[in-house]
């Protein structure tokens, strides 16, 4: 007899269960049963992607260490990746006005500077707000020329990331970006698409992590700025926690995390110290903290 994921019926209660405890422990991201409609299409798409014909199969294969490839596809139908061009801008402006001269007025200033300007977005998705930072910043900063700059973005999502390296937008993706950015930094690919011109893509590196995996974020070290938006609203209590101790494990002392307009660090850890900039609210790794 098949089982109910073989005839589209979805997950039954008890593999639900097991599936969104699995999937927490692997990634930090909880489910509960309000989003059951949501994972059980996108797990009955993992299944008829992969070599297996019932749920039971799929997931025993799924929980065997040698089979990354069927976690990563089910991360990649899981995790939401919808943001576009000069998204939440305001704090875009922040970056401009206010951080960043803190930044470099607290590492010495822009000729005693040593070490790149590090800034990480994280989760990237598709590149829309690495490559806006970088737009920003060739546009409207006038220390562009003097200072060495680091852009990186992150994500666990491998398809994205994909589609991050390749740059290609459509036009809802680009929607706010002014028509003489579109000209100066895009090369129309047709059917309405434009691709990130070499030299911007050339300036975000890109890299796949989980915020929540502590292991993988030793790796981020020494950003002054983080744009980390609308992804802990995703976790659970411990997760968030977790992830923000990452997150302020990457920053440098005296360094900035920005949120999502929805997200309050206030309500996850203490750690940080909010700081009330004219653009809103931005949570600063305290100067001098280990």
């Amino acid at each position: 007899m098949a089982d109910a994921t073989s005839t589209g019926a979805g997950l039954s209660d008890a593999d639900f269960a097991r599936f969104t405890e699995y999937f927490y422990k692997r990634t930090g991201i909880h489910f509960t049963a309000g989003k059951r409609y949501f994972v059980d299409k996108r797990v009955e798409a993992c299944i008829r992607n992969s070599s297996h014909s019932t749920f039971a199969s799929w997931f025993a294969a799924l929980r065997t260490r040698d089979r990354s490839e069927l976690l990563q596809e089910l991360i990649n139908q899981l995790t939401v990746n919808e943001t576009y061009f000069l998204r939440e801008d305001y704090q875009f402006d922040a970056l401009l006005s206010t951080v960043l001269p803190q930044v470099l007025s607290a590492r010495g200033g822009v000729r005693r500077i040593t070490g790149a300007l590090k800034i990480l977005s994280l989760p990237c998705s598709t590149g829309e707000e690495p490559y806006s930072i970088a737009l920003r910043l060739l546009e409207e900063w006038d220390q562009i020329d003097h200072v060495d700059v680091e852009i990186h973005g992150a994500d666990i999502d491998s398809a994205v990331l994909a589609k991050a390296a390749h740059a290609s937008y459509g036009e809802r993706s680009l929607q706010r970006v002014p028509k003489a950015w579109l000209n100066k930094y895009f090369v129309p690919v047709g059917s309405g698409r434009h691709q990130v011109d070499d030299g911007i893509r050339s300036a975000v590196t890109l890299h796949r992590v989980n915020v929540c995996d502590t292991a993988s974020m030793r790796a981020f070290r020494d950003y002054d700025v983080i744009f980390c938006r609308n992804v802990l609203i995703y976790f659970d209590e411990l997760s968030s926690r977790r992830a923000a101790e990452n997150l302020y494990g990457a920053l440098r002392p005296g360094g900035y995390l920005f949120l999502g307009h929805s997200e309050s660090m206030s309500r996850i850890s203490p750690i940080f110290t909010p700081t009330r900039l004219p653009e809103g609210i931005v949570y600063q790794r305290p100067t001098g903290a280990n």
